[in-house]
């Protein structure tokens, strides 16, 4: 039973006379005789809260930054009108800050016998899958006086997507990438690197792409013509390990590889590409492989939503063998991972040979735009430390680029929000070289 405000409002306004003219026993009895037997009356009268029913509908997925709208119905099988605050309980990062009790409870009114659907405003600010807890629901008497309480499990689950915001790059790079198939008008030809077949020449062809033996046999002067390569194998290598779980600005550094990635995969897909991802640190913690040009993108949201960093240390050589068995292929391995010197140099360095023997890899990193303006820093003692902690930062970052550059490695390394472009623009020119 759960008395409310108003039986202590009567309580008190009955004690109040009695108090002042007639304080004995006898007069709070008579107070609080007939508002007790008020409460239990109207306890008695109240909807029982354990036979009613809750169905969920709604949405059950949403991207981070969105809204998702999640239906309640509750049916009262009972013979009596149920009166009722309700809370529907969620996960506190399935609201905006501040608006869990706003959002989340509902008062309601069922007749005997009928249904009422009730809606819930879910504002996520976390990725992952997003469990509803209990249904707590306070059922009143018609006095107002007392209530039953008791709580239902109905379970829904509603999955934050990455927001993946570097869409808005996407037809940039799709255009570079028509321009290298020759399929619109620009001033300079893209040739590619893979034969697409015959054609007459024109003056201002180049004479080295004349094919002599398709010219004997025929009247006219015969030139090749080429495309980007296509059908080539990416594989996507998330590294989830402890640098993966650290923040630039507000971003963590596994979302901003996260949304290269998925720009990556749309780009490549496009492209005639096959598209996979491998996300790890000492065990495969997402795969997504064998997906067609159409499906690999939503598998690899859908891979990446639950993913979060783990707080270990990444074993460099389990990736490098993980990623060989899911690459038999020559392929385009793209490593997303940190350029931290110490990680560089004692775990990805030694196995590195293995990977770059048969494969083109490409290594993204994110960067701290922190670190830069730390190293222009002057004016102070504590500026003047600053600047020299950030310059040797910058220091140890080019020197583990260089040692990977050696390695015949691509290196991508920017800030978060120029991260997801930089490794388009990196794909998009091993593509033009033929390097795939």
């Amino acid at each position: 039973m759960a008395l409310t405000g108003r039986t202590a409002l009567l309580a008190a306004i009955g004690s109040l006379p009695v108090g002042i003219l007639a304080p004995s026993w006898a007069g709070m009895l008579a107070v609080n005789a007939p508002l007790s037997l008020a409460i239990l009356c109207d306890y008695a009268l109240a909807a029982p809260v354990r036979p009613l029913q809750f169905t969920r509908s709604g949405d059950t997925s949403v991207r981070l930054g969105e809204s998702a709208t999640v239906q309640l119905t509750v049916t009262n099988p009972s013979r009596r009108r149920l009166r009722a605050h309700l809370r529907d309980a969620w996960p506190p990062s399935s609201w905006l800050p501040g608006a869990d009790g706003s959002t989340s409870r509902h008062g309601l009114t069922v007749p005997a016998g009928e249904r009422r659907r009730l809606t819930t405003l879910l504002q996520p600010t976390r990725r992952g899958d997003r469990h509803a807890d209990r249904v707590t629901v306070r059922s009143f008497g018609p006095l107002g006086l007392a209530a039953r309480q008791g709580s239902h499990r109905v379970p829904w689950t509603v999955r934050v997507l990455p927001p993946f915001t570097s869409r808005k790059h996407l037809p940039s790079r799709l255009a570079r990438l028509r321009e290298l198939d020759g399929r619109t008008s620009v001033l300079t030809r893209g040739e590619g690197t893979e034969f697409d077949g015959l054609r007459e020449y024109v003056p201002g062809d180049d004479v080295r792409s004349i094919d002599w033996r398709a010219t004997a046999r025929q009247s006219t002067v015969a030139v090749r013509t080429w495309r980007p390569e296509r059908d080539r194998h990416i594989l996507i290598v998330l590294d989830t390990g402890r640098t993966s779980a650290g923040r630039v600005g507000d971003v963590p550094r596994l979302d901003a590889a996260m949304d290269a990635a998925l720009l990556l995969a749309a780009l490549a897909s496009r492209a005639g590409d096959r598209v996979g991802l491998l996300a790890y640190d000492r065990r495969i913690r997402a795969r997504v492989q064998g997906h067609a040009a159409n499906d690999v993108l939503p598998a690899l949201v859908g891979a990446l939503a639950p993913l979060e960093p783990e707080l270990i240390e990444t074993d460099a050589r389990g990736l490098s063998a993980a990623a060989l068995a899911h690459a038999p292929r020559r392929s385009l391995i793209v490593l997303l991972t940190g350029l931290e010197a110490s990680p560089i140099e004692e775990g990805l360095l030694p196995v590195l040979p293995q990977l770059t023997e048969r494969h083109t890899v490409i290594v993204a990193a994110v960067a701290d735009p922190r670190t830069e303006e730390m190293a222009k820093a002057r004016g102070s003692v504590d500026a003047v430390y600053e600047a020299a902690a950030g310059a040797q930062t910058q220091a140890q970052r080019r020197r583990a680029s260089e040692q990977l550059q050696r390695h015949g490695v691509t290196v991508v390394d920017a800030s978060p929000d120029e991260l997801a472009p930089a490794l388009a623009d990196a794909y998009l020119a091993l593509k033009a070289a033929g390097r795939l």
